[in-house]
């Protein structure tokens, strides 16, 4: 059984970055198929309140956000690299440019063509978490905006393949590719020619998409999720560095933090145990799988003494 455990929806644009990435290395990894949708039994266990997806568990310790999950997998299979060149800082600024500025758009424009078969469930949820609307009348209203806010991201994409090189920082694939590439990879999944119409899908985009979608996905392995519980219970969390003295967020390995993110606000708590400038790490204790260590990146993630943050309401450690 693969050490590695992908928390997952095969629907979701951010797990295809993942698999991408498992596919680029060559990995073997073990698949836990996820609800759609929270709530999510079988993975609240391991995440203090994370409610994302997807979710890496190697053992004890369970890394969140796609960000961290490129960078811890970087870290114990480092070739074939995700950062060409040691380019692992722009990789970085362009991943966040692609998540945070195409992703809404883009699954909009896929709603405004398939809303209609959408679970309002699904809907309900992405409105309270997120505050955006997915309807089918809500994307169809804002279609004109979201063409144009995609199509920009667009033209920045073919302006810096229009040289010929086959990926964004050069000859080899990077995590910056597979970061641009899961929102036009989900808008073009499932609006299919509608979405060849409504976008420039130009033959360099194109040509690169394909580039991008041959790395594949490795070697899948389905797994239950009650099993991946109980390795989590049987590992102890990997020894951590603690926190530095002069650690910006002023904390120290003990104390009882709340986890605010920059664009959400998941009620995630528990015992700080290390940061430092790749990472937040806390522990987590749950019936199910004992302790465990949950990771987080440092950046888009901020570490807050739970009595001093505002309005923090979560759950016990």
């Amino acid at each position: 059984m693969p050490d590695l455990i992908l928390h997952h929806y095969d629907l979701s644009p951010f797990g295809e970055k993942v698999r991408l990435a498992f596919g680029h290395k060559g990995l073997a990894w073990s698949s836990v198929e996820t609800p759609i949708w929270p709530p999510r039994p079988d993975t609240a266990p391991l995440t203090a309140g994370y409610r994302r997806s997807p979710v890496l568990q190697i053992g004890a310790d369970i890394y969140c956000d796609t960000l961290l999950i490129f960078q811890e997998l970087e870290r114990r299979f480092p070739e074939p690299t995700l950062y060409p060149a040691g380019q692992a800082g722009l990789a970085a600024i362009l991943s966040w440019w692609a998540d945070t500025t195409c992703f809404i758009p883009a699954a909009s424009i896929a709603t405004s063509i398939i809303g209609d078969g959408v679970p309002p469930e699904f809907i309900e949820d992405r409105i309270a978490f997120m505050g955006h609307d997915f309807t089918k009348p809500a994307s169809l209203r804002d279609l004109p905006l979201n063409r144009q806010r995609v199509s920009a991201q667009m033209g920045h994409l073919a302006d810096i393949l229009k040289d010929g090189r086959a990926f964004l920082l050069g000859p080899g694939e990077s995590a910056a590719d597979l970061s641009a590439y899961h929102t036009l990879w989900f808008v073009r999944s499932h609006a299919g020619e509608e979405a060849d119409r409504l976008l420039p899908f130009t033959p360099t985009i194109l040509a690169w998409m394909a580039r991008v979608a041959a790395l594949g996905h490795g070697e899948r392995v389905p797994l239950g999720a009650e099993a991946a519980l109980a390795l989590a219970r049987d590992a102890e969390p990997e020894a951590v560095t603690g926190v530095a003295e002069n650690d910006p967020s002023g904390l120290a390995a003990g104390d009882a933090v709340i986890i605010r993110t920059d664009d959400a606000n998941d009620p995630i708590a528990g015992i700080l145990v290390a940061a430092d400038a790749r990472e937040i790490v806390i522990r987590h204790e749950n019936a199910r799988v004992g302790t465990v260590h949950v990771h987080f990146p440092r950046f888009g993630y901020s570490a807050l003494k739970r009595d001093a943050a505002p309005g923090a309401t979560a759950a016990a450690a």
